[in-house]
């Protein structure tokens, strides 16, 4: 009969790991705000931001971090929770005991998936919020570009069709300063017209409508100038879409990325890169119970040069992972590799590295 782990010995280790997983993200979270504090200060105090303005930059910025470091705390809890039972002779009393290695990894391995779900869920909703209100700040306190302007947007409308808008006003839906300019052709393009607006009004039930604009025509030979008025735009992006389309793809949770991506496709735009990138985003989470896999049985044979060796594991198995992932990424880009494949290959890769890093440490 194979012993089961008793309660109190599942408690035991749990506490201890979450323990030093607490201790470490905080410790971590709390060593970046210092480090970006000394960075931005001198940004704060020309725009006159007030204490509690800094406080709160920090507080809707500490989830973005916390999103990097949570992977990096797992690791190190699983390195020195294990590895002080390991030092203590712990581990050994506990084989002594006839506690198998599988049933000492269930504990941590459950942990890590736990902390995985939970990490999936704030990194694709929870953090996605926190980065609009920082990029707010930053929009509006720190680069002083408050108000409801918007400055320099481009869009490819159609594969063909590029337009500019000098500045936007999201509350009185006027555009200012607008450049229409259609190629006629993906594969040979050539300007082929040219609508230029000193401004155009979006009108909920017609669309963007501009009381005046010079239009340009080309041909082989020459340019034909003339004026139109009351015109409706050939602009198809709706006013609701604009601010939408203006942000960073940080700023989208993960049910708003796929619309966000078949917005930009649509209008010519490569998003291949960002398509694996948000398929890495939610294979990302899933690197906790990796680093559980390699980190438990690792630290659970005792070493001379004890934490020591722990935190110089943690860094190489860190960086490695971040290398595998950034040049699997390059790879994948330029290659015609299926996007959701590309996305999850380094954690798949990482995931067989964690196995033969069991079956060779395991005792």
């Amino acid at each position: 009969m194979i012993p089961t782990m008793p309660t109190i010995i599942i408690w035991y280790v749990v506490r201890r790991f979450l323990a030093t997983f607490a201790f470490t993200i905080v410790a971590m979270c709390l060593l970046f705000v210092i480090i970006d504090l000394f960075e931005h200060l001198e940004s704060f105090l020309d725009h006159n931001v007030s204490f509690m303005g800094v406080v709160w930059y920090y507080v809707v910025f500490l989830p973005y971090m916390a999103k990097l470091l949570i992977p990096v705390s797992s690791l190190l809890a699983a390195l020195f929770s294990v590895g002080r039972l390991a030092a203590s002779n712990e581990i050994t009393a506990m084989k002594a005991a006839g506690l198998g290695f599988w049933r000492f990894l269930a504990p941590y391995l459950v942990l890590a998936l736990c902390i995985s779900l939970g990490q999936t869920w704030f990194n694709g909703w929870v953090v996605p919020k926190a980065n609009t209100a920082k990029l707010e700040i930053e929009r509006t306190e720190l680069r002083s570009a408050g108000g409801p302007d918007l400055n320099n947007l481009r869009f490819r409308d159609q594969p063909t069709r590029n337009v500019s808008i000098g500045t936007y006003n999201e509350q009185t839906k006027v555009a200012q300063a607008v450049v229409i300019e259609e190629f006629g052709s993906t594969q040979h393009p050539r300007l082929v017209w040219r609508l230029e607006a000193p401004r155009m009004t979006w009108v909920d039930d017609k669309g963007w409508i501009a009381d005046s604009a010079m239009k340009r025509v080309y041909d082989s030979t020459k340019q034909t100038v003339s004026w139109v008025y009351n015109i409706v735009m050939p602009f198809t992006i709706p006013h609701e879409q604009i601010r939408k389309l203006q942000v960073t793809i940080d700023e989208l949770t993960f049910d708003e990325i796929p619309d966000y991506l078949a917005t930009q496709r649509a209008g010519g735009k490569d998003t291949r890169r960002q398509e694996i990138d948000y398929y890495a985003g939610w294979a990302f989470p899933y690197s906790n119970i990796i680093v559980v896999l390699i980190a438990v049985p690792f630290a659970a044979v005792r070493r001379k040069g004890g934490m020591a060796v722990n935190i110089a594991a943690a860094m190489i198995t860190a960086f490695a992972y971040i290398v595998l992932s950034e040049v699997i990424k390059a790879v994948g880009t330029a290659t015609s590799f299926d996007v959701v494949v590309v996305g999850w290959s380094s954690t798949i890769a990482f995931a067989c590295i964690a196995l033969l890093v069991v079956f060779v440490f395991r005792r």
